[in-house]
């Protein structure tokens, strides 16, 4: 795995209050869109990534699986920490969790 690849995503995911792995043909991609789609995050604190089209995909999810145990997407950061993938970011939408902690 490359250092550009770490750089990049650690940059990423610790210059945005909320980070957001994706691919854009993915359904549960797509849910956990429309659920954080729904707190109006300012764009200078929430950021997708799609990588379906990026020639280093595979490296990015090798890298998110050494971080976060998981390499399926999407991978959802909120204040530099991972909170799952879409099934657990809709989870935590509907048990109030998700409001506070991105409050």
């Amino acid at each position: 795995m490359s250092e550009q690849i770490k750089l990049l995503v650690d940059s990423k995911i610790n210059s945005k209050k909320v980070m957001v792995f994706s691919k854009s043909f993915c359904p549960y991609c797509t849910n956990a869109k429309k659920v954080l789609s729904e707190y109006r995050l300012p764009p200078d604190d929430y950021e997708v990534m799609e990588i379906e089209n990026d020639p280093q995909c595979s490296e990015i999810q090798a890298y998110l699986k050494l971080l976060t145990g998981a390499s399926s997407v999407p991978r959802v950061f909120i204040n530099g920490r991972c909170i799952g993938g879409g099934d657990d970011t809709v989870r935590l939408h509907r048990s109030g969790e998700l409001a506070k902690l991105l409050s």
